[in-house]
């Protein structure tokens, strides 16, 4: 029993544990990593009341139910915290999206295969179902949701619509997923192929986001540098954002102008904060406490709210605020 237990639950957790070690900037919240977890375990206990009741209800035999219906219950309710997090912007990355998304699928295998050991594991004794529930449906269910954030995030990045992204992610996971289900092939190679593409396609993506993520924090670091120096020297309206900020003030009152002047300046003394944290992390180093930043904060949402929608918009251009600036705000408040 123990050794069927290990063969079918640790190779998932230990992509997990190589996925994390591969996380050099330490992007990935350990809250929000137990979060996921949790969230894994609670979806398998969901899709299990729910995929009883529908195969119940819609008499369909089990193979056509585990290949067509059964996908789409299980993957909806494991990414739909990664959709949360996507949405509310606790995810920045390609790459802590797909440690999440991970997270999520092994705790939902470890239910599962859990369950099957418990249910069907006295009379099992052939090693290669436990071999291929380890080593293929374990890995395929972290995958297909690792998949989903990959591929929303992937396309959040470039700006596009989250519901539409989201759509395009979940009809992925539940196309991989509902394929391995199939068993078009020998239950084997179908695990053979999870072991191969899963981990080949994680490592190149942590490999071309790291890049992505040193060259996003070098570029911005610098330029917001300098912008604040020019700020507080009194000459912010020789740089090219004080230029735009004066060939707007027309179309603003002067107070809300002024509430936009304090805006970016505040706006860019914590994200340059933001970046400096990053970059601390990475070399694990101590991140100093600053008693006076969750009022910096709080500050800046005020601004924000005086500002309104409208100049929000306005000054958006010269900000360059995408989903990774939302997200790189966030990591100051947990810290």
């Amino acid at each position: 029993m123990v050794t069927k237990l290990l063969i079918s639950l640790i190779p998932v957790f230990l992509l997990l544990i190589m996925m994390l070690y591969l996380d050099s900037l330490k992007l990935v919240s350990k809250k929000l990593l137990l979060i996921c977890l949790g969230w894994g375990i609670a979806s398998a206990g969901l899709s299990y009341f729910a995929n009883t009741f529908l195969i119940n209800s819609l008499r369909v035999d089990f193979n056509t139910y585990s290949g067509f219906i059964a996908p789409v219950v299980e993957e909806t309710l494991k990414f739909t915290l990664i959709w949360i997090l996507i949405k509310t912007s606790k995810i920045g990355f390609m790459i802590d999206a797909a440690v999440y998304g991970f997270s999520i699928g092994a705790a939902f295998s470890l239910v599962e295969n859990l369950f099957y050991l418990f249910e069907y594991g006295a009379g099992e004794a052939n090693p290669m179902v436990w071999i291929t529930r380890g080593f293929g449906t374990a890995i395929m269910h972290g995958g297909a949701t690792a998949i989903f954030g990959i591929l929303c995030m992937g396309a959040q990045n470039r700006q596009s619509n989250l519901v539409v992204t989201g759509i395009s992610g979940a009809l992925a996971a539940m196309f991989i997923h509902g394929l391995f289900n199939q068993f078009l092939v020998s239950p084997l190679i179908s695990t053979v192929i999870m072991m191969l593409i899963i981990p080949i396609t994680v490592m190149i993506i942590f490999s071309l986001n790291e890049k992505s993520i040193r060259d996003w924090l070098e570029l911005e670091f610098d330029s917001e540098v300098n912008i604040l120096k020019m700020i507080r020297k009194g000459r912010f309206t020789e740089t090219r954002t004080g230029e735009f900020l004066m060939s707007i003030k027309t179309h603003f009152p002067s107070e809300i102008v002024f509430d936009m002047y304090c805006y970016i300046s505040l706006y860019l003394e914590l994200s340059i904060r933001a970046k400096s944290y990053i970059m601390l992390k990475e070399n694990d180093l101590e991140i100093p406490h600053d008693p006076e930043l969750a009022e910096k904060l709080n500050e800046l949402e005020a601004l924000r709210k005086n500002i309104g929608r409208g100049g929000c918009m306005a000054i958006a251009p010269v900000l360059r605020m995408n989903r990774k600036d939302l997200w790189k705000l966030s990591q100051l408040k947990i810290q």
